[in-house]
């Protein structure tokens, strides 16, 4: 924007002068919490002050009301994750209430709150910003989908990558549910909108209850709506185009969250997190990773007979997905993810360019591809590869001019890059 200069890499969460190598230097309290903000002081030293202190006035007002709405909750898990989360605005440990949000079965409202993705930290991907969900759950469409997650270990067992990149075993604890959407705020309602969750982020209670994964159906289905079939009619090769459905659209995002809980967590060689490792570089890969992993789960539960639909409207949905999500942009780790696979399936053959400009799948070639690509990326997370994943970003993250003149048509034609949502007390007739 004219007169703003370019946003900083650590956003605000570091002093805007403050170098990687002065950080890594410095010895700050709770240094590897992503729970607070790094300032200089009078002399310039560097130090931490925890979110609780920082926004003190601002928690203090949200704990009270997170309280003052555990009283009205009917449910109690909801209840008791209430009270727990109204603490931990205030002191920053965020796990009991996390522990409690996964042991919650019988909600119908859900409320998710608090400082969780690290998206805005491209210095090293490790601070949180703070965001809000009110979800409805989709009692029907969440029983369709509860038996998927108990695959998970048989699926981690199969997974194309070396044994000693699939010793973990991931938690079966984890649920798979359906919401309506009717409110966003904070860092999910800034850039790109979210049409699906995986939380915790917080790799202990991964471990212990895994995760649950959230599709969010009535924004997903405005995005596919307004933006992916537009997309498809200019992008997709006429003969394929009969493979764009919702369904597939729901199955590949629903997997995608799936196989966040696929692979490991912490590095084979003795490096820590995955996510520690890879820095500003770990969301973008585990992006990616969950994308292609996500695909080839849905192969495997077809080849198992889970799955009915035509494998290929999954495979011809997730590329029209990419030009969908590409669009984000580069400061996007959705966006980066995107681009890496796009280059990548180009160079192995997994579509062609047409002379209209449009696109067609070779399907036979795209699961050679899935396959190399979960390969790759698994590998580079379990060696806690910073320098390989940061050469793949540079080599595979760059737009091609052909591609960004279909981007352009795309913006031509006015479809949008996202949608924005009508929300409030006035929109629900409050």
């Amino acid at each position: 924007m004219d007169g703003v200069g370019e946003k900083p890499k650590g956003a605000n969460f570091y002093p805007k002068d403050m170098t990687k190598e002065e950080f890594e230097a410095a010895d700050i309290v709770d240094k590897s919490s992503i729970y607070n903000f790094v300032r200089r002081d009078a002399e310039g030293k560097l130090y931490s002050i925890p979110y609780h202190k920082q926004f003190e006035t601002q928690l203090k007002e949200v704990s009270n009301l997170l309280m003052e709405a555990s009283t009205l909750a009917e449910d109690p898990g909801l209840k008791n994750y209430l009270e727990l989360r109204a603490q931990a605005l205030l002191d920053d440990n965020y796990q009991p209430s996390d522990l409690a949000w996964m042991d919650m079965k019988t909600n119908t409202l859900d409320i998710i709150i608090g400082p969780i993705e690290t998206y805005e930290d491209q210095l090293f991907g490790n601070k949180a910003a703070h965001e809000g969900y009110v979800l409805i759950k989709d009692q029907e469409w969440s029983a369709r989908l509860a038996k998927f997650s108990t695959y998970l270990p048989e699926l981690q067992k199969g997974l194309p990558v070396d044994a000693a990149y699939k010793k973990e075993s991931p938690g079966t604890d984890s649920d798979l549910n359906a919401y309506d959407v009717v409110f966003y705020a904070g860092d999910c309602n800034s850039g790109s909108k979210t049409i699906a969750i995986n939380l915790p982020n917080d790799e202990e209670v991964q471990l212990q209850k895994g995760t649950r994964r959230l599709q969010l159906k009535n924004a997903m289905q405005a995005k596919f709506d307004k933006i992916m079939m537009p997309i498809s009619e200019l992008l997709i090769e006429e003969s394929q185009r009969q493979h764009i459905t919702f369904d597939a659209f729901f199955a590949n995002t629903m997997f995608h969250e799936v196989a966040h809980g696929l692979g490991i967590k912490n590095t084979i060689n003795g490096k820590g997190m995955v996510r520690t490792a890879l820095q500003e570089h770990a969301s973008a890969l585990e992006e990616g990773k969950a994308d292609v992993l996500g695909l080839y789960m849905i192969q495997q539960l077809h080849a198992k007979g889970e799955l009915t639909d035509d494998l290929k409207d999954n495979m011809v949905t997730f590329m029209a997905g990419i030009f969908r999500s590409v669009r984000f942009g580069a400061s996007s780790a959705h966006g980066k993810a995107n681009m890496i696979r796009f280059n990548f399936f180009k160079e192995q053959g997994a579509f062609t360019r047409n002379a209209d400009g449009t696109y067609k799948v070779h399907f036979d070639k795209m699961i050679t591809a899935m396959e190399a690509l979960s390969k790759e990326i698994l590998t580079l997370q379990g060696n806690g590869d910073y320098d390989g994943v940061a050469k793949l970003v540079k080599e595979q993250g760059e737009i091609s001019a052909e591609l960004q003149s279909d981007l352009d048509r795309l913006s031509s034609a006015n479809i949008p890059v996202d949608v924005v949502f009508e929300q409030g007390v006035k929109v629900l007739g409050l």
